[in-house]
C-alpha cells in the first residue's frame, strides 16, 4: 500500500475553460477595484520596454528588438507578484496600503521567490544568446547594408527560414517556462513550500490538464505580444487583467 503525500506537498486539480473564464473575470475585478496599484506595476514593466527598444537603437542594432521583445515578457512574474499580494489581499478582505504591499513584496527576497527568479534570468540570458547564435547561423554570411534601419534583409529566403526556426525555438523556451512558473510565482507567496516542489506542481498541473492550461499560455502570449505592439501601452491593461487572473487560477487549481 502507497504511503500518503506528506500534508505539505500541493495538490493538482482539474481545471476546465469555466476556470479560465471565471478567474479572468475575476481578475478584472481586481484590476477596477485597485486600479491605481495595478497601473503602478505594470508602469515598470512598460518603463523597461522603452529602455530595451532606446538600448538597441542606441547600439545601432535595430533587428536586436525582435529577439529582445520576445524573450522580454518572460521578465514578467518579477512584477506579477505585486498582483498577487493586491488579489490575495482582496479575497482575505485585507487593506490595501501600498507601503505594506511593496513590504511583502521586499520581504521575499528571504524566502523561495529569488531562487526562482535567478532560473528566470539565466533562461533569459541564454535564449538571448541562443537567439544570436541563431542569427548568426542563418544571416551571418550574408551582406548586412542598412541592416539597422531595414528589416529587408528578413525578407530574403534565408531569413524567413532564420525567423521560422527561431519562432517555434523561441516557443519551445516559452512553454517550458509556463509550465514550470504559471502556478509556481503565486504559490511561493502563499506557501512555505520551496522552489523545485513550486516548479513541479506547476508542471504536473499542466502535464494534468495539457489543452486547458497550454490554451492559457497561449492567451497570454497574444495579448502580450498585442498589447507590446502599440509602444508597450497595451501592458497598462493586460498585466493587471493577467496577474489577477494568475492568482485565481491558482487557488482554482492548487489544493
Amino acid at each position: 500500500m502507497a504511503e500518503p503525500a506528506p500534508p505539505n506537498v500541493p495538490e493538482v486539480n482539474e481545471v476546465d475553460v469555466s476556470d479560465l473564464k471565471a478567474s479572468l473575470a475575476l481578475g478584472w475585478q481586481d484590476f477596477r477595484r485597485a486600479p491605481l496599484l495595478g497601473l503602478a506595476f505594470s508602469l515598470i514593466y512598460v518603463l523597461g520596454g522603452w529602455l530595451l527598444v532606446w538600448a538597441t537603437m542606441a547600439k545601432g542594432q535595430l533587428w536586436w528588438t525582435l529577439p529582445a521583445s520576445a524573450g522580454f515578457p518572460i521578465l514578467g512574474p518579477f512584477i506579477a507578484c505585486g498582483f498577487y499580494e493586491i488579489s490575495r489581499r482582496l479575497e482575505g478582505g485585507e487593506p490595501l496600503v501600498a507601503g505594506e504591499i511593496f513590504g511583502v513584496i521586499f520581504r521575499q527576497k528571504d524566502r523561495q521567490i529569488p531562487a526562482i527568479a535567478a532560473m528566470i534570468v539565466v533562461y533569459f540570458l541564454f535564449w538571448s544568446f541562443l537567439s544570436h547564435m541563431i542569427f548568426a547561423l542563418f544571416l551571418g554570411n550574408a551582406v548586412m547594408t542598412n541592416v539597422s534601419s531595414s528589416l529587408a534583409v528578413f525578407l530574403s529566403g534565408q531569413g524567413l527560414v532564420m525567423l521560422g526556426f527561431g519562432t517555434l525555438v523561441g516557443a519551445a523556451f516559452a512553454t517550458l517556462l509556463f509550465c514550470l512558473t504559471v502556478v509556481s510565482l503565486p504559490m511561493l507567496l502563499d506557501r512555505e513550500v520551496d522552489f523545485v516542489t513550486a516548479m513541479l506542481t506547476s508542471f504536473s498541473l499542466v502535464r494534468e490538464n495539457p489543452a486547458v492550461m497550454l490554451g492559457w499560455g497561449a492567451l497570454i502570449a497574444i495579448s502580450l505580444f498585442a498589447a507590446m505592439i502599440p509602444a508597450f501601452l497595451g501592458l497598462f491593461v493586460i498585466l493587471p487583467l493577467f496577474g489577477h487572473a494568475s492568482w485565481h487560477l491558482y487557488r482554482r487549481a492548487i489544493s
